[in-house]
């Protein structure tokens, strides 16, 4: 199955999904090979509170990216995010994080985070969020917001992705009937496959 993850690096309460909440879970079913994660990584909370630190975060993890480590340290910026209205991610803590993972401090990835170096990708991948929440959200789907299998978890129900148990047991639902989460509807969350 995959799961597809719209997230800012500012964003609490994506922290709370990475830390507490359903993202060990994904993580885990992710090194079991049965699950494959993605991301569009966002950087409106730097419009809406000032500041640079979600574009300057989503430029570093694609740098790491580069050097196969994204997994790593996007664990890393979420173990340590500053609080949402500080600017903490600047360049000099994004490169002392990244010292917590083996590896990935070097030439290429501490120019890459100096010099912006995928900007281009830092702007397509915010376009990227905001298309995605269509003309029901146009300023994006908020974050974080789940699709697995190409079908997005209603806001309604976002709160399975901070119950890590609950989180758990709808990937195991799914993975064993992929054609039924397609075509399901959320009735209510009693009657949801995998929350009862």
């Amino acid at each position: 199955m995959t799961v597809h993850l719209y997230e800012d690096p500012r964003c609490p309460v994506c922290e709370e999904f990475e830390s507490t909440g359903g993202g060990p879970e994904l993580k885990d079913a992710t090194v079991r090979g049965e699950a494959k994660t993605e991301y569009t990584l966002a950087s409106f909370l730097d419009d809406r509170l000032g500041g640079s630190g979600s574009k300057k975060a989503v430029n570093a993890l694609r740098a790491a990216l580069a050097e196969g480590r994204f997994a790593e340290y996007h664990q890393v910026l979420y173990r340590h995010q500053p609080e949402e209205s500080e600017d903490g991610f600047t360049d000099e803590r994004l490169l002392e994080l990244a010292e917590q993972v083996d590896g990935l401090r070097g030439p290429a990835f501490d120019s890459a985070v100096k010099d912006m170096k995928y900007r281009a990708f830092v702007q397509a991948s915010e376009k990227a969020y905001e298309d995605a929440g269509g003309s029901a959200a146009p300023g994006g789907p908020g974050t974080p917001t789940a699709v697995i299998n190409t079908v997005r978890i209603p806001a309604d129900y976002n709160g399975v992705l901070f119950d890590a148990p609950v989180f758990a047991n709808l990937l195991r639902q799914i993975r064993e009937a992929p054609g039924e989460w397609g075509a399901y509807v959320f009735p209510d969350v009693t009657g949801m496959p995998g929350l009862s």
